[in-house]
């Protein structure tokens, strides 16, 4: 059977370490182990790892020990991606305050991933941006997409 294809957004990797937020922390460690374990083919953009980069000491040595221990495809931001991520803000989904949310979407749709790992709750995990994107995928060809938490992935409870 063929693997998931799943994109994980900086929201994702940064709850690998989230003292504030116990419970998606826990989900997230608990996803983290299925992807060591190769349970899907992994997916991080370049902008990914710039976000991740921009978090400060100690919580940025541990996201890169941590990102060590997968194997995951690197996704560059391309013509394609960013033609995506405009429409996506011409549709009025997200506006241009959002543009990197935009590029996370568009970069995961055009290398057909089944799936965004996000929580992101304010720009991605929403029914307004759900319900957007897939419009705009069966409008473009593009294959449909769904953005869900990692407890959802997980199997977990809420």
């Amino acid at each position: 059977m063929k693997k998931l294809k799943i994109y994980l957004d900086t929201s994702v990797i940064s709850h690998l370490q989230a003292d504030d937020a116990p419970e998606k922390m826990r989900d997230t460690l608990s996803l983290w182990e299925r992807v060591i374990n190769k349970e899907y083919d992994i997916y991080i953009s370049t902008l990914t790892l710039e976000e991740v980069f921009e978090c400060s000491m100690p919580k940025l040595s541990f996201l890169q020990q941590r990102l060590v221990e997968v194997n995951y495809t690197l996704l560059e931001i391309d013509e394609e991606t960013r033609s995506l991520a405009e429409k996506v803000i011409e549709t009025g989904i997200l506006n241009k305050k959002c543009i990197d949310d935009c590029m996370h979407i568009a970069c995961a749709v055009v290398n057909e991933c089944n799936y965004i790992l996000s929580w992101n709750f304010k720009h991605l995990v929403n029914i307004k941006t759900i319900n957007g994107i897939r419009a705009i995928t069966n409008l473009t060809n593009y294959r449909n997409i769904d953005i869900i938490t990692p407890t959802i992935l997980i199997g977990g409870e809420g």
